[in-house]
């Protein structure tokens, strides 16, 4: 019996522990992170390359009653942080029902004339009740983490090289190419395109796309700077620590994009927004930095994965990548 309950044991702690880590591979830390302005709450439009609707921002300095300056180039970034008000225990139901339960078991000791704590000699049977949920919730967590990568590993090929978008004067170019007859693709929805994204914009998140991966693998923070936001930046210098937290180290390369459409562009101020869907292929692997040990991907296998990245670009400076949403 000892032995089952050192076995559920590990295997909770393994669940904990390496649950989290199949969601920090990668530019973005494989989930939504970062700011579109005034639109940070809501999601982009579906699309051809992404249908799906995107997953809500995981990681944001934008606060929900009020647009962020903080996605803007060369703006001081807030420290990443969950936008959850309140104290402690609003920001931790779990302890504070584990709190209440001690306080109300000593509060029955007291009544019942025991003292405040008599009551707590039949916590040993709530813990273990409370231990059983905590192995069970790192078991369902790590299935949903590996079934969310099995979903984007089997992703559909598709076109080569395509960013579609309803501009029939725009240039072709490596995102809008490629489609056969010379036409171009039209999506769920028609993007609402206010600020006239053209074919040197779509060369341009291309671009920004391989180079940010790149910087990524290099762990380049000066051209991670150059190319993203200071809060963006700040997550990747997060998901650097997570890594190094176990000593592994993620690499990409070999990044291709294979099927892109612009979701929507707006305008703020003296602020252009554009965001895209993007389904690219890459290689993308974790090595442990000790033994060499892959612990996630396979450096020697491509796979595919579709992201919306938003940039931004100020009184029309170089785009600068702003977020990236997951998709489904």
């Amino acid at each position: 019996m000892r032995r089952t309950a050192r076995f559920l044991t590990a295997v909770a702690a393994a669940a904990f522990v390496l649950a989290p880590a199949l969601a920090e591979a990668a530019p973005g830390g494989r989930s939504s992170s970062g700011s579109r302005g005034a639109r940070t709450y809501q999601a982009p439009p579906p699309t051809n390359t992404a249908p799906q609707p995107a997953r809500p921002m995981e990681r944001t300095a934008t606060q929900p009653s009020a647009p962020a300056t903080a996605g803007a180039p060369g703006a001081a970034a807030a420290r990443p942080a969950a936008a959850a008000q309140g104290g402690f225990f609003s920001r931790n139901p779990m302890m504070a029902g584990l709190m209440g339960g001690l306080l109300g078991a000593g509060i029955f000791g007291l009544l019942a004339g025991g003292g405040f704590f008599s009551g707590l000699g039949s916590l040993a049977g709530i813990m273990g009740f409370l231990f059983q949920l905590a192995i069970i919730a790192g078991l369902v967590f790590l299935a949903m983490a590996l079934f969310r990568r099995f979903r984007q590993q089997q992703a559909p090929a598709g076109m080569p090289n395509s960013m579609m978008r309803e501009a029939q004067d725009a240039p072709r170019n490596g995102m809008m190419g490629g489609m056969a007859g010379g036409g171009m693709a039209r999506g769920p929805a028609q993007p609402v395109d206010e600020v006239g994204i053209q074919g040197a914009d779509f060369q341009a998140f291309e671009r920004s796309l391989i180079e940010i991966n790149a910087a990524w693998s290099r762990e380049d923070i000066a051209a991670l700077s150059r190319l993203a936001t200071p809060e963006m930046v700040q997550f990747f210098r997060d998901d650097y620590a997570a890594l190094a937290e176990r000593g592994w180290k993620n690499e990409t390369r070999d990044v291709k994009l294979e099927q892109g459409d612009l979701a929507e562009s707006w305008n703020e101020g003296p602020r252009d927004y554009a965001t895209v869907a993007m389904r690219m292929s890459l290689v993308d692997w974790t090595r442990d930095v000790k033994t060499g040990a892959i612990t996630e991907g396979d450096p020697n296998a491509r796979q595919e994965q579709t992201e919306l990245w938003t940039f931004v670009r100020v009184q029309g400076g170089p785009w600068v990548l702003s977020a990236i949403q997951q998709t489904g």
